[in-house]
């Protein structure tokens, strides 16, 4: 079985590679895989697997990958990059840091690797880590941490204000031989009244079937702010299964944006505590798939501090045999009054054989708030499209039209100006081919 597979690659990394660990490390490391071992693969007939299956990933033998014999050349990766825009850049390569790839920059804040945080900083990484992405349900979250080394550590200190976004670039060059698994962990901690802007890519140079299994956890302090973005470009054979966990302090802000383009099956969990009051989290996502895509997105926003407001938009295209699965759950809890709390998933049909599922849900325990969640499945408008079509528009150009509207909507929140025009390339590219 496949879980027997990974705990035995997991006994045999852990007295191997990872047998110098510190005691804090091995705890959590071995809880995790003890954990997974309990729990297994989920299976559709648990609730929040019902519309995934997870049997293509369950059913195969994935090795753990290993430092890739070759790294990519610049102008290789360049599609990815944010050059231009980017004041501290780290490129993982199958897993592993590049640091002939990578970008740093010596102003105080601190953007490496998690290997070389833990041995620097282990007092930063013990602190945060593994303490907000809770693994006692969520096997691929277990497996992660059994498997915790690498990935990326951002740490801004108090009121520092950096002001280019960070690029943390995760880049699969599996190779044929055989398939990988990779498990990146990352930690992005920013203090009280600091400022930072983050892009988180997944990509792939090769179109390859591996799996891509990772978890980030992001502290932000008092009165900080943080703009977040999370690409996934994986391979369209991949399997990616990620979760996306933040934590907020008083008076915070996080502006988090999470855009999925590949994979084969893809599934993200993105869980949200809003822990102190005044706190402020807009939620933005965009899914667009084609073929036989499945992407499962689950979120999660939690409302424990009274005073907070949090607005989510995801909006999913959807064409082919594809299938797009939205589950959103707001939680407000006792004493959390004044929450104001807004949830929108729409998903458009651009094909009879496209199919969404879409289940919002609120759960409030305060009777002073204000809370909304509505969602559409649906082709495009015709009223539209006769719009457009009599005002001399061919119905080609008019659903085209109609439909990067529709993403483009999304997108025209990011802040980031280089990363907006890349994936707004994507988006017309993709429906070019429509």
């Amino acid at each position: 079985m496949a879980v027997e597979h990974l705990v035995g690659a997991y006994h045999a990394w852990a007295s191997n590679g990872a047998a110098n660990a510190p005691a804090w490390l091995k705890t959590l490391r071995d809880t995790g895989i003890s954990r997974f071992s309990e729990l297994g693969f989920p299976n559709m007939k648990q609730e929040a697997w019902r519309f995934t299956s997870v049997a293509p990933i369950a059913e195969s033998s994935f090795e753990l990958a290993k430092p890739a014999s070759a790294l990519p050349s610049l102008e290789a990766i360049a599609p990815f990059l944010l050059d231009d825009e980017t004041s501290h850049r780290l490129v993982f390569v199958n897993g592993f840091f590049a640091p002939s790839l990578s970008l740093l920059s010596a102003d105080g804040v601190r953007v490496e690797s998690l290997a070389q945080a833990l041995a620097d900083r282990p007092e930063i990484v013990q602190a945060h880590l593994c303490k907000y992405a809770a693994s006692q349900d969520r096997p691929f979250c277990a497996l992660n941490t059994a498997f915790v080394r690498e990935g990326a550590f951002v740490h801004v200190p108090a009121k520092a204000v950096v002001p280019k976004p960070i690029q943390l670039l995760f880049l699969a060059v599996p190779g044929k031989s055989q398939q990988i698994v990779m498990h990146p962990r990352n930690l992005v901690v920013i203090d009280r009244e600091a400022r930072a802007s983050v892009v988180e890519t997944y990509a792939a140079l090769e179109p390859e079937v591996y799996w891509t299994n990772s978890v980030t956890e992001v502290v932000v302090g008092d009165g900080a702010r943080i703009d977040y973005h999370r690409v996934q470009r994986e391979s369209a054979r991949a399997y990616h299964v990620a979760a996306t966990q933040t934590h907020q302090g008083r008076d915070s802000t996080i502006h988090l944006h999470t855009v999925a383009f590949g994979g084969a099956l893809s599934r993200h969990d993105i869980g949200t505590v809003l822990a102190g009051p005044g706190g402020t989290l807009i939620l933005n996502g965009l899914y667009l798939l084609a073929g036989r895509q499945h992407a499962d997105h689950h979120t999660t926003i939690d409302h424990a501090a009274d005073h907070c407001e949090s607005h989510e938009y995801f909006n999913g295209v959807l064409d082919g045999h594809s299938r797009g699965v939205f589950t959103g759950r707001i939680i407000v809890r006792p004493g959390a009054q004044k929450t104001d709390s807004k949830q929108t998933n729409n998903n458009l049909l651009l094909s009879t054989d496209a199919h969404a599922d879409s289940q919002p849900q609120l759960e409030i325990y305060a009777d002073d708030v204000k809370c909304t969640h509505g969602s559409t499945v649906g082709p495009l408008d015709p009223r539209a499209l006769f719009y457009m079509r009599s005002r001399g528009i061919t119905e080609d150009q008019a659903r085209r039209l109609l439909t990067y509207g529709f993403a483009a909507e999304i997108l025209g929140r990011m802040e980031v100006a280089l990363l907006r025009a890349q994936l707004d390339r994507i988006v017309r590219d993709r429906l070019a081919a429509v």
